[in-house]
Parts: C-alpha cells; structure tokens; sequence
C-alpha cells in the first residue's frame, strides 16, 4: 500500500483553509484532468509601507522606502503538530461509500468550495456528525 500511488496525500487550499485526500478520492471527485492533481501556485501580491528602522537601541533611525514584490503561494498545511484538523468523511456519486479527509478550516467554507467546484453531487460530515450538503439531499 505505501507505493500506491493513488494513496498519496494531495492538500487542496480554498477560501477558508485546506483540505487533505487522497491522490485517488480527488481523482474520483473531481476527475483525472483536474486542476488540483497538478496544482499551479498563485502569485500574491504585497505591499510594505515606508517605515523607519533602528539598528541599535537609542541610535540613529534609518527611513526604509514602501516597495511591493509577488511570490507563489502554493498549497501548505499549518505547521504545527497539534493542527492535524478535523477528520471528515466524505461521499459523491460513484464513490461507493464513505471517504476520511483531514479538513483544516470552516466546514461552511469547504461546503461552499464543493459547491463551486465539485462536478459531481457530494455530502460530507465532520467528526461530530454535522452533515453538509444541500448538494444532494438522498446521499445523507
């Protein structure tokens, strides 16, 4: 099972946090061409106000002038070993079953990122037994 391919973990960023599953549930989800198979940084924009800086206490402060750069923000998990996130279970059309990701975020805003993206109907639940999924009321 550890070279299974469709075993690996893919992390998935929405509005709201990120979800982690594997390379064989967003395949059958979201199907074999999707975006989050291969997924592309997006570039973010920051600006840095002109501030003044000071190098030593009490000494002479230097003026730093406002400048802006872009970086790619790719998908990441918190860093810290207590934010596993929450475990979920997950079914669509064809999934023949219930699924377990790992969810770190609002299960409202994951629930409104399946809706925009999912092309298949899809529900899941959380670890207390919350349901989500107006997106098809017969699978829950």
């Amino acid at each position: 099972m550890a070279n299974d391919p469709e075993a690996k973990k893919v992390s998935i960023n929405f509005d709201g946090g990120t979800v982690v599953m594997t390379f064989g549930m967003v395949k059958s989800l979201f199907t074999d061409t999707n975006e989050y198979l291969k997924p592309e940084g997006k570039d973010v924009a920051v600006t840095v106000k002109g501030h003044t800086r000071t190098r030593v206490i009490g000494g002479a402060s230097t003026p730093v002038a406002a400048y802006n750069y872009t970086y790619k923000s790719w998908p990441r998990l918190p860093g810290s070993l207590s934010s596993g996130g929450q475990a979920i279970l997950m079914r669509w059309e064809g999934s023949e079953g219930w699924w377990t990701a790992r969810l770190h975020g609002s299960a409202a805003d994951f629930g409104s990122f399946l809706a925009d993206k999912s092309p298949k109907a899809v529900s899941f639940k959380t670890e207390r037994g919350t349901k989500y999924g107006p997106f098809v009321d017969e699978m829950l």
